[in-house]
């Protein structure tokens, strides 16, 4: 979950994945400058689109962790703002080619890299990739000036490099390369094969697989029996499997979850999924010593060791600052 989170967190976009948002709501106001109800949502696009697939019942949980994800991230573009309030006044500049890196980054990311489904994502909720670049590089400019205005720190220590290449290692790898081999159980919302099926009736149906699968029933013979796709006659096996070819959702579980644990019932518009994963194919991670690596990790260590300072400066910020939020 923090890996979402930090998907999620991680830019303070725009949009959602319902229609229920107002196309010019207000959020907040900064010194008189609008953060919309739709940079929130689409910032929580990525994570309500995991907890949609995770919780297929909607439970208090699902509500509890997209509430708690809203207010974290309205509160991170409230700090936005203040520090592109600070920004304007020194007339520095992002180059155009890291906002380009980054924009690359989030698409492999938060799309397996799948350049089609993030500009269909953008198309779908009504922004324009002028205007998402525009975002990107209000974020950039958020980093720039948190490591100018701390510039003091001390420098990260060899020690403390490697302890933070180890810590992000895991997403700082290529995981568009990712592969696995997992077994699979799909069923179905709606049977040909039995009439009196309904999506409830299916979702019991699923749910009470997966007791039997903790219970320590055969993945195989469950498969056999009730799975509905191309997989199960083999058991539900399916091996070599890219994670380019899974849904963001899905393929973001079955590389969080630990190998052999039952995931699911997980939910698409078609049905429920069951997998158990056996093997996982990780994609390479850069090498510490590779130049923007090196420079991405010390910016980490550095940003943590002045995090304390870094809260004291905003909260100065925010004593001087005309704020008022709705979310």
């Amino acid at each position: 979950m923090k890996f979402l989170l930090h998907i999620a967190l991680g830019i303070g976009l725009a949009l959602s994945a319902t229609a229920a948002v107002e196309l010019n709501g207000i959020a907040a106001k900064v010194n008189g400058r609008v953060v919309t109800k739709n940079e929130v949502a689409f910032s929580l696009a990525p994570l309500r689109a995991y907890l949609a697939s995770k919780y297929p019942r909607k439970t208090p949980s699902y509500y509890k962790e997209i509430e708690e994800a809203k207010d974290k991230i309205v509160e991170e573009l409230v700090e936005r703002e203040l520090v592109l309030y600070e920004f304007k006044s020194m007339g520095a500049q992002i180059p155009e080619h890291i906002v380009d890196s980054e924009i690359r980054r989030k698409v492999r990311s938060d799309y397996n890299n799948n350049v089609g489904l993030f500009r269909e994502e953008l198309q779908s909720k009504g922004i324009s990739f002028k205007k998402y670049r525009e975002l990107i590089h209000r974020q950039l400019i958020v980093q720039a000036m948190r490591s100018q205005q701390f510039s003091d720190t001390p420098p990260a220590t060899p020690e403390e490099m490697r302890a933070e290449y180890a810590k992000i290692k895991p997403e700082l790898r290529d995981t568009s390369k990712d592969r696995c081999d997992f077994q699979k159980i799909y069923i179905p919302k709606l049977d040909d094969e039995d009439l009196t099926a309904t999506p409830e009736s299916q979702l019991v149906l699923t749910e009470n697989i997966v007791e039997k699968l903790k219970a320590g029933d055969d993945f195989a013979e469950l498969a056999k029996q009730h799975s509905k796709d191309a997989w199960a006659d083999d058991g539900g096996l399916q091996e070599d499997v890219a994670r380019i070819d899974l849904s963001p959702a899905i393929a973001t579980m079955i590389f969080e979850e630990p190998t052999g644990s039952v995931i699911g019932p997980l939910e698409d518009a078609g049905g429920y999924h069951i997998i158990v994963v056996t093997k996982k194919y990780l994609g390479p991670a850069p090498p510490l010593s590779d130049p923007e690596v090196r420079k991405m990790v010390s910016r980490n260590v550095e940003r943590e060791k002045s995090s304390a300072k870094y809260k004291r400066w905003i909260n100065g910020l925010k004593r001087k600052a005309m704020i008022t939020r709705n979310m």
